[in-house]
């Protein structure tokens, strides 16, 4: 697919409104859009194991939605032939009261992929920058009023630009993906679950609360993409009113990520070389079982 109808590198020109939700490039849901997945599924088991022997680069994968979205959904489906081993998962919820006592980044510092692991953040430091926005939070994070005072959220913007250009000068490359939901849609899917006994425990009050804001939600998310896409750490927006069609093209866009960085198998030296012969020929001297 052409990722770059999705990718949003510089805020000239880019509103959500000129973004389809319900977008699917031409597919159809079936058995290609499913064979496609599971090609984008294997590339993407491949380059893990690569990036794992690489043992250079990181990968931070960030998911940013509305409620319902499928952010759960992408990681499940989307992630499922990965190797476990070298992929963490962090939720980031209402910040507890020791994390409040921090910057709103230390938080996610200690969940940064080691080199070598992808690490993927369902909601991320974006949320200081969106729900405490929306809900006027900044006093319960004990930010000294003098630094509340202002423009903080363009102060904030410029924060979080220089700490992923910092990532990605240390070899942790950022992907930012927003799955773009419409209000029709979310509204269906909160249905579904009040209505699905086996759903009740996703459904929360509180989602139909937070709907109630959705236009601020979505002028906030637009001012913070646009203000936040970088060359370096670019943002994706994903339609999202068609889950297959979401996790299809957020393992594309893994996958690509991926395919782009210049990995390779470690070589070994010539020491490492002969002692790797050595023991090939301590293995095949041995006497098979009897």
């Amino acid at each position: 697919m052409d990722l770059s109808k999705y990718r949003i590198t510089q805020a000239k020109g880019n509103h959500l409104k000129d973004h389809e939700t319900d977008d699917a490039a031409g597919l159809r849901k079936g058995k290609e859009a499913d064979a496609l997945l599971a090609a984008n599924i294997e590339r993407l088991r491949e380059r893990q194991e690569v990036l794992f022997a690489h043992n250079k680069y990181g990968v931070l994968l960030i998911l940013q939605a509305m409620d319902a979205a499928g952010k759960d959904g992408a990681i499940k489906h989307v992630m499922s032939g990965l190797n476990p081993q070298g992929v963490q998962v962090k939720s980031f919820k209402v910040p507890t009261a020791d994390e409040t006592d921090h910057d709103y980044l230390w938080r996610a510092q200690a969940h940064l992929p080691a080199r070598g692991n992808i690490a993927i953040f369902n909601r991320s430091y974006y949320e200081d920058v969106v729900v405490v926005r929306l809900h006027n939070l900044l006093g319960a994070q004990n930010m000294p009023a003098e630094l509340s005072d202002g423009d903080v959220w363009d102060d904030r913007h410029r924060q979080i630009r220089d700490y992923e250009r910092y990532l990605v000068e240390n070899g942790i490359l950022v992907v930012k993906i927003f799955l773009h939901l419409s209000a029709e849609e979310q509204r269906e899917r909160l249905l579904k679950r009040i209505h699905d006994p086996a759903k009740h425990w996703k459904f929360s009050a509180g989602d139909v609360e937070e709907r109630q804001h959705w236009d601020k939600y979505q002028d906030i998310y637009e001012e913070t993409i646009r203000s936040t896409a970088t060359e370096y750490a670019p943002w994706y927006i994903v339609p999202a009113d068609r889950k297959w069609f979401a996790r299809l093209l957020v393992s594309e866009i893994v996958a690509d990520t991926l395919e782009r960085l210049p990995l390779s198998y470690p070589e070994l030296d010539d020491k490492q070389n002969a002692v790797l012969e050595e023991c090939r020929r301590i293995l095949e001297e041995e006497s098979e079982p009897s």
